[in-house]
């Protein structure tokens, strides 16, 4: 059993990498037209993140599934192109953008309104204030929602069977239907193994970043208050 549900493992990985990386792309791009308040676009990018939040993630990869071939079709692309995997990919990455902006954005406002002011009295531009003062003040504060942001998307991974990709959890259920479901309890207590793993691996690699960037912030005001001793 465990070879065969291995060798789904990486489809299972890449949708979630793929994911990860455009939900992380689509987050940032939706929190600072949020935080800026650009007329129409700031609107349009409420309207994405209420979706993402409120419509389940299921029923998003249903809408991906059935409504990108009727896109393609409109700008006469082929639909083909379109399949489970793609449905997959694309309907996890709206999910995970619209949730990881609600991580970032009331990151973004927890930091003192004085250090905006001093960076505007600096004559710092947004991207300069975002990269060089907010930014990583913010990032320290966003990283514990980061993390269970993850933990949720490989959850929601196992989702993905639904419409019909071939990825860990479907061939769990392809495995039992072989086998007359005489393993049903063995099978779920593996693939609940593996994702423990999965999840177990995500909360170290952010709890890495935690602890670094807490010590890079330490160093940072140590720097700053022996400038301002030496001033």
């Amino acid at each position: 059993m465990i070879p065969e549900l291995l060798s789904a493992l990486p489809l299972t990985l890449a949708i979630l990498f793929v994911a990860l990386i455009s939900g992380f792309i689509l987050a940032l791009a939706a929190t600072t037209l949020r935080v800026r308040r650009i007329p129409l676009l700031s609107q349009l990018a409420d309207l994405y993140v209420s979706y993402a939040r409120s419509v389940p993630v299921v029923l998003q990869l249903f809408v991906a599934f059935y409504g990108l071939p009727l896109v393609a079709a409109e700008f006469g692309v082929n639909d083909e192109f379109f399949t489970a995997n793609m449905a997959s990919m694309v309907g996890l990455s709206l999910y995970h953008g619209g949730y990881l902006s609600e991580v970032m954005r009331p990151a973004f406002l927890a930091v003192e309104r004085g250090q905006h002011d001093a960076a505007d009295s600096m004559g710092y531009t947004f991207r300069q204030k975002m990269t060089r003062i907010i930014g990583p003040q913010a990032v320290h504060i966003a990283l514990p929602g980061y993390g269970n942001s993850i933990i949720y998307l490989i959850h929601n991974v196992a989702l993905v069977m639904y419409i019909g990709a071939a990825d860990v959890m479907a061939t769990a259920h392809l495995i039992m239907e072989r086998d007359y479901n005489q393993y049903q309890f063995g099978t779920y207590l593996v693939l609940a193994v593996l994702y423990s793993l999965l999840c177990l691996v995500a909360w170290l690699l952010v709890r890495f970043f935690e602890v670094r960037h807490a010590k890079y912030n330490a160093k940072s005001a140590v720097k700053k208050i022996t400038f301002t001793a030496n001033v």
